[in-house]
């Protein structure tokens, strides 16, 4: 009967702490991973990390000094040697430990074998980056960092750089407009595209950069910022007016870079190799970012005359596209669909946007239209995206690298907020003052009314 009491008591916190466990680990993945995840995997690491990398063809024949020594000093058997292990680094997130290759080792030979690390160590997933010539870096993510999305506290963002996302490595995803300076960006209908609109302009909200949109959904996109765009058309036929007057603002600027270095005014704009991040700071023109909401509807017509119009607005996109770089002019494309359909000018223009981000879609030929010229295994990816994850995405490059990003939640009215705090930013960009959108004032709640109870009658 002691012995049974005695079992009893142990077995209740026993209990109690599994049952926590999973509850955590359902619920609150990083406190799991913080309490239980991270002791257990280091030490399932430290203590098969040399049959696991032998096990994944990951060590190499001993060098003759090294089998001579072992011989002289032991009698053991001469093992294979596996790549040296730095210091393992424990994250919020998972783990980091970086190794030396062994003679004869390249990266691809661990990352071909990230796969057989998880499951051996128990984590969620193993990337692989190499830090320089032969030693590469192990990022060990614990659980799914993209079912609840939380951003870095810190991330360093400079100017024209926005987290915008997380990566499925547990690192944030930054639009970084010099780098890339023109995007894409399809998906779906509740896909989780706005949002990804919306953190990108209260990103660059605080900037002094000049934000233009275009949206043709009379504005309903676009409206809540107008506090900090410089101008926004909200019609196509406001689009073809506003199109030209960036189109003339990027010739001025590089006028104002052929003047500043000396070359001949008749130089096509095509031969010039700078940019206006070569001029004085008190002379360079303020950068400009150009959002453009549901890019289609420029494109669909109804009569000749709106097709020579959409010929004329596509035109212009495609120049901006081709030589806005150089002046400081960034593009985001934003739409459901973008592909040779839309008609003349559609392909030539997704070939000039680096870029590239794909939310959920309802076909295969969408993601295609988006990844499948530049990284043809992400389409698939693209494609896998559930409709119960919205935000989820493929982010790619012409580079062909990409991964999978989430945005996290930020509300209309927040990011409204945050362009409202930052109205006092909008630069003074004479050419598109008649473009100016009209901000809503809110209306001032009066006190109710007290009105004198009426007397009684009878």
């Amino acid at each position: 009967m002691t012995d049974l009491t005695t079992l009893l008591e142990v077995g209740g916190p026993v209990a109690a702490l599994g049952g926590g466990a999973a509850y955590a680990r359902a619920k609150h993945p990083g406190v799991y991973w913080s309490t239980f995840g991270l002791p257990i995997s280091t030490a399932r690491l430290l203590s098969s990390y040399g049959s696991v990398m032998e096990a994944c063809g990951l060590t190499v024949a001993p060098s003759r000094l090294r089998m001579l020594a072992v011989k002289a000093t032991t009698r053991r058997e001469v093992r294979p040697v596996p790549p040296r292990r730095g210091i393992i680094r424990p994250t919020s997130t998972g783990l980091r430990l970086r190794l030396r290759l062994a003679p004869g080792q390249e990266p691809a030979d661990v990352a071909a074998s990230a796969e057989r690390l998880r499951h051996a160590w128990g984590v969620h997933a193993v990337y692989v980056s190499t830090v320089k010539p032969g030693v590469v870096e192990l990022r060990l993510v614990g659980f799914d960092v993209l079912r609840q999305v939380r951003m870095p506290r810190k991330v360093d963002a400079e100017f024209l750089q926005v987290p915008v996302a997380l990566r499925e490595d547990a690192m944030p995803f930054v639009r970084d407009y010099r780098a890339v300076p023109h995007q894409l960006t399809l998906g779906a209908t509740l896909s989780g595209k706005s949002m990804y609109l919306r953190h990108l302009i209260a990103g660059l909200a605080p900037q002094p950069v000049a934000l233009v949109g275009i949206d043709c959904k009379r504005g309903v996109e676009l409206s809540p910022f107008a506090s900090r765009l410089s101008a926004l058309a909200t019609e196509p036929e406001q689009a073809a007016e506003l199109l030209p007057v960036l189109v003339k603002e990027m010739e001025d600027r590089y006028d104002l870079i052929k003047a500043r270095q000396g070359i001949a005014p008749g130089t096509p704009a095509e031969e010039i190799t700078s940019d206006i991040w070569g001029l004085p700071e008190s002379e360079r023109p303020v950068p400009l970012v150009l959002f453009v909401d549901e890019v289609a509807e420029l494109f669909l017509v109804a009569t000749r005359k709106d097709e020579e119009r959409r010929d004329e607005m596509v035109t212009q996109l495609i120049r901006l596209a081709q030589l806005g770089r150089a002046a400081g002019i960034y593009l985001e494309i934003c739409g459901q669909r973008f592909g040779a359909e839309l008609g003349k000018g559609a392909t030539m223009l997704r070939a000039q946007l680096t870029g590239r981000v794909c939310h959920r879609v309802n076909d295969e030929a969408s993601a295609k239209m988006a990844l499948g010229d530049i990284a043809p295994e992400a389409v698939s990816a693209a494609c896998a995206i559930a409709p119960e994850r919205p935000g989820l995405a493929v982010a790619g490059d012409t580079s062909g690298g990409w991964s999978r990003i989430r945005t996290p939640y930020l509300s209309l009215s927040d990011a409204a907020a945050a362009c409202r705090e930052s109205a006092h930013l909008v630069p003074d960009v004479p050419v598109l003052k008649p473009f100016l959108p009209e901000v809503a004032i809110r209306p001032v709640e009066s006190p109710a009314l007290v009105t004198e109870p009426r007397p009684a009658t009878g």
